[in-house]
């Protein structure tokens, strides 16, 4: 078993950016946001705690990635950002996510309310959720958990489809297991940079 930990210092060398544009946005945050953006970095914050890796098959192990910095994901070229006209993440939940309706909508409130605090400045808006049926994805029966999976890009080309003029993006979320094609077991999620919407399935969770 390994744990990964960073001190606060490294936590701020790699994501407080000294680009001056975004510097000239640091100081214009009220007492709170100031507040919020000094407590994060605090080795007792929750925000970033420490990460137990149990075994070498553990993702950050088995799927190494190079690292990346605040600065780099700025200055992406390709990184997609708002504009005054398209400010919006739309949540569209496809199928039941609870057992009862009441369950369902306490989910939605703990992702919404968790996706306004992260995506900071966007709105959140909430679409009328569908049955599977509605979105005409091909399915199948996994052969190993033998459960009903629904096929991830089939459910892309629905949501864009979906998406209202002033989304930024639309994130569907499911309670159904997905697949991203024949070869793959299963995914977690898939999603389209270009066109701003994903999928996102919590089938795998416990």
């Amino acid at each position: 078993m390994q744990i990964i930990r960073h001190s606060e210092q490294t936590l701020k060398t790699a994501l407080i950016s000294k680009n001056p544009v975004l510097v000239s946005q640091y100081e214009k945050l009220n007492a709170g946001e100031q507040r919020l953006m000094n407590e994060a970095f605090q080795p007792a914050s929750d925000l970033f705690g420490p990460i137990t890796l149990h075994s070498p098959s553990d993702w950050i192990t088995s799927h190494p990635e190079a690292p990346q910095d605040f600065e780099q994901f700025f200055s992406d070229p390709y990184r997609k950002t708002p504009s005054p006209n398209k400010r919006s993440i739309y949540i569209q939940s496809i199928g039941s996510l609870g057992n009862t309706r009441i369950i369902s909508e306490e989910y939605i409130k703990w992702l919404t309310g968790y996706c306004k605090a992260y995506f900071y400045g966007l709105r959140v808006k909430l679409l009328e959720p569908v049955p599977v049926s509605v979105t005409r994805c091909s399915f199948r029966v996994n052969e190993n958990t033998h459960n009903l999976q629904i096929h991830a890009g089939d459910i892309l080309k629905f949501l864009k489809k979906k998406k209202p003029e002033d989304a930024f993006c639309v994130v569907g979320i499911t309670m159904i297991d997905l697949y991203p094609r024949d070869s793959w077991n299963f995914v977690f999620g898939q999603a389209s940079l270009t066109d701003g919407v994903g999928i996102f399935s919590f089938a795998r969770y416990g």
